[in-house]
């Protein structure tokens, strides 16, 4: 089995993008209506995009969002179903980008795999975009942690500022699973050393940092947020920001050239922007609304993912991203795998490849309730049913059936072996429903208004138990002691009332991973509330989630290899 969970029946994923002949990228942005002076080559078949050297269009592209139900711990296929829609799109002669997050090295190197899409349904070059790309996230790392440096510099340097070492909240980062690093104590090594404190890292894709990056709209947006960021508190418990340590003219310089956008192609020829990679379960899980404003200009679809399911990436693209980028999604394809149906109705992992028809029907709960949070957020779903070799005729008849009774869109995508040609059906659903759809921003320009969910300014906690009770179905929300004192640490500073970004188990509606299907009626536990002032929310941490990932038993590396020529392998 591939790290996709098909059958290795075709060649892997990598050998697919290495046979294939890339136009170059200069062909690809002259075909997206990207002009030339608005075009920075990263070699022959990568570039970055000045934005705003691109023309403004009177008429914007309308959104698709890709989302998903419950995944299984190897994952649905979202990315590769939405390479496959965009390829279809354009066959069909729809004007249409990709707009997508960056993988981070930590799955690349870990357990679940790149973003890169699968089989004949990729963005290329793979290689490329998979390791290291064009430096967006080392840049990003490298901001993250060159201002946790210059803080513990100044502290050491005299601290004008009088922070508290017991209550510096900034953490360093790297892209990489690495567990022995999420708690740690620095400043060892007497006094030229610093002020011995407690410390820790997450995986650059929690960086507030890279959430920044992801909201800000243009370079000045940038260091406002930037400046904003919380560093710390004095011993008077009064917060420090990075702008009373003058230093994010610094940090924009250090992130300059990754605010812009990336452009590369997929294996249909097709326009794909690739900017940003936060994580949707420890982060908002959506790429850069710079990308998405900008494919907007170009396309007359854009077709963009929210990390993990519904519950988590599109929620938070409608209440966090959309408001910040000024856009709305108005479809939603959810992808559905019979796999993680069987998953979610009891099988277990070992199975899944074994046809159980009723184990299907009983997964289908989860799809019910993910779309019904669809509908609350607003947005119009379709299911996708992402087929792998090992689903019978009976499961997916049964998937259509339920579809059918429960009157949605709905059809199967066999992309990851057809590329664009196997999504036909779903780009005939797609088009339709956007038919119905007026074009529309946050604030409903076009239509009817578009809203968060919740109003922030009921506070942080109605805040949360309105998308615990709306989405999750939970029943209630219990506080832990620490997440007690967060609260009231906000509201003594008066960011109660900012938005929340809630970090949860992506295989749950609720904060147990084991609780699969629709569980409902249950508790959500808020271990913390960090406010994150840059983005401009308060992540609300609940059950066991880490912002630091570990590595499995047998991590990803082990496969990857270079051959004499420089060829890489086993990289899925």
């Amino acid at each position: 089995m591939s790290p996709s969970g098909h059958e290795n029946s075709q060649p892997s994923d990598v050998a697919i993008a290495q046979a294939h002949q890339l136009e170059p990228i200069a062909d690809v942005a002259r075909r997206a209506g990207i002009p030339v002076e608005a075009t920075v080559p990263y070699g022959m078949t990568k570039a970055k995009v000045t934005v705003g050297k691109l023309a403004q269009s009177v008429q914007k592209g309308k959104v698709v969002l890709v989302t998903g139900m419950s995944p299984t711990p190897a994952g649905e296929g979202k990315s590769t179903v939405l390479i496959g829609l965009v390829d279809g799109l354009v066959l069909a002669g729809v004007k249409a980008i990709a707009a997508l997050r960056e993988p981070s090295l930590g799955p690349v190197l870990g357990m679940k795999g790149g973003a890169a899409g699968g089989g004949y349904s990729q963005v290329v070059p793979m290689e490329d975009i998979n390791l290291h790309f064009t430096g967006d996230l080392h840049a990003i790392t490298f901001a993250n942690n060159a201002l946790a440096a210059l803080i513990d510099n100044h502290v050491q340097q005299g601290n004008s500022l009088n922070l508290d070492p017991r209550k510096i909240v900034w953490r360093r980062c790297l892209d990489v699973n690495d567990r022995v690093l999420r708690n740690i104590i620095t400043g060892l090594g007497g006094n030229g050393g610093g002020m011995p404190r407690e410390a820790g890292f997450d995986i650059t894709a929690a960086s507030e940092v890279m959430a920044v990056l992801c909201l800000a709209r243009d370079l000045a947006d940038l260091r406002e947020r930037l400046g904003r960021m919380l560093i710390g508190y004095t011993w008077d418990n009064d917060p420090v920001f990075v702008r009373d340590l003058g230093v994010e003219g610094s940090l924009v310089a250090l992130l300059r050239d990754a605010m812009s956008p990336n452009l590369v192609q997929t294996l249909g020829g097709a326009p794909a922007l690739i900017h940003g990679g936060p994580f949707a379960n420890i982060a908002h899980g959506c790429n850069s609304v710079i990308a998405t404003n900008a494919a907007r200009e170009l396309a007359d679809v854009v077709v963009t993912e929210a990390g993990f399911g519904a519950d988590l990436g599109a929620e938070k693209l409608t209440d966090i991203a959309s408001v910040a980028g000024d856009f709305a999604a108005d479809v939603a394809v959810i992808v559905v795998t019979a796999r993680s149906l069987k998953y979610n109705g009891g099988v277990a992992c070992g199975g899944l490849n074994e046809e159980d028809v009723e184990a299907v029907r009983s997964g289908l709960a989860n799809v019910e309730r993910h779309c019904a949070s669809l509908r609350r957020l607003g947005m119009q779903p379709i299911v996708a049913v992402n087929k792998f070799v090992t689903d019978t005729d009976a499961e997916l008849a049964t998937i259509k059936e339920w579809a059918d009774d429960h009157g949605l869109r709905a059809a199967v995508a066999n992309v990851w072996g057809e590329g664009g040609a196997g999504a036909a059906d779903l780009v005939a659903e797609v088009r339709e429903a956007l038919a119905d759809e007026p074009v529309r921003t946050a604030t409903g320009q076009s239509g009817t208004a578009r809203t968060r969910i919740y109003d922030p300014q009921a506070g942080v906690e109605a805040s949360i138990a309105t998308i615990a009770h709306d989405i999750y179905g939970a029943e209630q929300v219990e506080y832990s002691k620490q997440a007690g004192k967060d609260l009231a640490q906000l509201k003594r500073h008066g960011w109660d009332t900012l938005p929340v970004c809630i970090s949860k188990t992506p295989y749950s509606f609720s904060d147990d991973p084991s609780a699969l299907g629709a569980p409902k009626n249950h508790t959500l536990h808020v271990q913390r509330l960090i406010p994150k002032l840059g983005p401009g929310f308060v992540v609300a941490i609940t059950g066991t989630v880490f912002t630091m990932p570990g590595l499995p038993k047998r991590p990803a590396a082990l496969e990857i290899d270079v051959t004499n020529d420089g060829t890489i392998t086993g990289l899925f």
